[in-house]
């Protein structure tokens, strides 16, 4: 059933995707070689192991960004169209931080932790869209559209929790894994 702020949420098909999503992480990182994920990666300028990094950032976001929602959620809409407007102000820094991010994260943490850090996050977001409520994923906030292609105008918590899909999936596409090409 639809309501006000669009389709029902079906967490079955959230859970799905986070599934098949960290099936495809580990399968990434566990088949790539050192050399593999040395390789630069396509149309950024990241290798194969920092691009994976970011991919990763990517669902890491989700919790913070649920805070945020918590506050200007709650707001007249147009708090947080101040703010988003702010952020998109500062997009240079931010793509600077985000480009920065996974070249140090990526030595940091490496290709052994970043499969139990994936691991972790996607089991903290099964936990919180099973305790969701319909309220809370109807809250509605506008967002910095120039950081990120997959943040839309408005969005709200259940488009929040579709997003980190989106943007790895769009990544995936980038990386230069030899098991990519065969398949």
């Amino acid at each position: 059933m639809d309501g006000p702020a669009g389709p029902a949420f079906d967490g079955r098909a959230v859970h799905l995707e986070l599934e098949r999503v960290r099936a495809e992480f580990h399968q990434l990182l566990g088949a790539a070689t050192r050399a593999e994920l040395a390789r630069p990666s396509a149309g950024t300028r990241w290798t194969n192991e920092q691009l994976l990094l970011h991919m990763l950032f990517g669902y890491l976001l989700v919790r913070p960004l649920l805070v945020v929602f918590a506050l200007f959620g709650r707001l007249p809409l147009a708090a947080s169209g101040a703010f988003a407007r702010l952020l998109d102000a500062v997009t240079g820094p931010f793509d600077l931080v985000n480009y920065l991010g996974p070249v140090g994260g990526a030595r940091l943490c490496g290709r052994r932790r970043m499969p139990r850090l994936f691991d972790r996050v996607i089991a903290d977001l099964h936990r919180r869209v099973d305790t969701e409520s319909p309220a809370h994923l109807a809250l509605r906030m506008h967002y910095p559209t120039r950081w990120d292609p997959f943040f839309t105008d408005v969005m709200t918590v259940a488009d929040l929790y579709r997003y980190p899909a989106r943007h790895f999936d769009f990544h995936r596409r980038q990386l230069t894994l030899p098991q990519l090409a065969q398949g």
